[in-house]
C-alpha cells in the first residue's frame, strides 16, 4: 500500500482502529491469503471509501428516523381506532406465540424511559402500560417491526400499509430488513459491499410500484436504498433526501457494483429525481 503521509496514516489508524479500516482495504487486496494489494493502492483510497460509507450511514439514518416515526404513528392510530386505546394488552389481537415476549420487551422500554410524558402517565394513571399512542414513542424500530408483524387482523395490517401504498406483506418484510440496516448504522458498521442476512421481499408484479427498480437475488444495500427512497416519497413528497442520496452515490470512490447497483441504475424510475 502506498502511504504518502505516514503521520496522517498513523493518526487515522489511532482513531479509527486498524481492523475497522481493514474491512475496507480487503477490497483492494489481489490476494487475500498473502494480503498483497493491487498495484497502485493508496492509503488515501481506503480512507476515501471509509468516509463515503460513513456519510452514507448518516444519510440512511436520517431517512429511517422519519420512516420510523411515521410507522409508529400509523401503528398507534389504527390499533387505537379499530381495537381500543390499550390494544397492545389484548393477546387476542396478536399472534399469541410472540405476544408475551413483545409485551415484556415493551414493558422494559417503558419502565426505563425517562420521557416526561411516560412518567406523567405512570404517576397519574393506574394502568399496566400507557395507551398505544404513548408506548409507540418509546418503542425501538426492531420492536415496532415485531409488533406490526404479529398483528392477527389482516385488515388492520392492510390499513397501516395503505399509508405507504404497498401491501402489508411487503411492508412487514421491509420493516424487518430496515431494522437490521438501522442496527448496522448505529453500530457504525460497514454498509458498503455488506451482505445482509435479512433481505427484503421484492415486488415483482407489474401492477405494483418498484417492479423494475429492484435487483433480484441481492443481499447488498442497493435494494435497501430503493425501499428508503420509495417510503420517503410516500411520507414526505417534497423531500430533498433523494437528491442528497443521489449526489452522494455519485461520489463513491469505487465501483457501485460492490453495492449491487445495476449498470443502468440511473435510468430506473425511482432514481429520476
Amino acid at each position: 500500500m502506498l502511504i504518502k503521509d505516514t503521520e496522517q496514516a498513523k493518526f487515522y489508524l489511532q482513531h479509527l482502529n486498524y481492523y475497522r479500516l481493514r474491512a475496507y482495504w480487503l477490497f483492494f487486496e489481489r490476494n487475500t491469503r498473502t494480503h498483497q494489494f493491487q498495484t497502485g493502492t493508496r492509503f488515501q483510497d481506503v480512507l476515501d471509501l471509509y468516509i463515503f460509507d460513513r456519510e452514507l450511514r448518516l444519510l440512511i439514518l436520517d431517512a429511517i428516523e422519519r420512516i420510523e416515526v411515521s410507522v409508529r404513528s400509523q401503528w398507534a392510530y389504527y390499533l387505537a381506532h379499530r381495537h381500543g386505546s390499550h390494544a397492545h394488552l389484548d393477546q387476542n389481537l396478536f399472534n399469541r406465540r410472540f405476544w408475551q415476549r413483545n409485551l415484556n420487551d415493551l414493558t422494559k422500554e417503558v419502565n426505563r424511559s425517562e420521557e416526561d410524558f411516560v412518567q406523567h402517565f405512570q404517576q397519574t394513571y393506574s394502568e399496566a402500560l400507557p395507551p398505544v399512542w404513548v408506548v409507540c414513542e418509546v418503542m425501538s424500530f426492531g420492536l415496532l417491526s415485531r409488533w406490526f408483524k404479529t398483528i392477527r387482523f389482516a385488515s388492520t395490517k392492510a390499513a397501516i400499509a395503505t399509508a405507504y401504498n404497498v401491501r402489508a406483506n411487503f411492508l412487514e418484510s421491509w420493516l424487518h430488513h430496515l431494522a437490521m440496516v438501522r442496527n448496522t448504522c448505529v453500530h457504525h458498521s460497514r454498509l458498503w459491499n455488506r451482505e445482509f442476512t435479512v433481505v427484503p421481499t421484492l415486488i415483482t408484479s407489474p401492477r405494483q410500484p418498484l417492479t423494475n427498480d429492484f435487483v433480484s437475488n441481492s443481499r447488498k444495500i442497493y435494494n435497501s436504498l430503493v425501499i428508503l427512497l420509495y417510503l420517503m416519497d410516500q411520507i414526505a413528497p417534497n423531500h430533498q433526501w433523494g437528491e442528497e442520496l443521489l449526489n452522494h452515490i455519485k461520489t463513491c470512490p469505487q465501483s457501485l457494483s460492490a453495492m449491487d447497483f445495476p449498470s443502468d441504475w440511473e435510468s430506473r424510475q425511482i432514481w429520476k429525481r
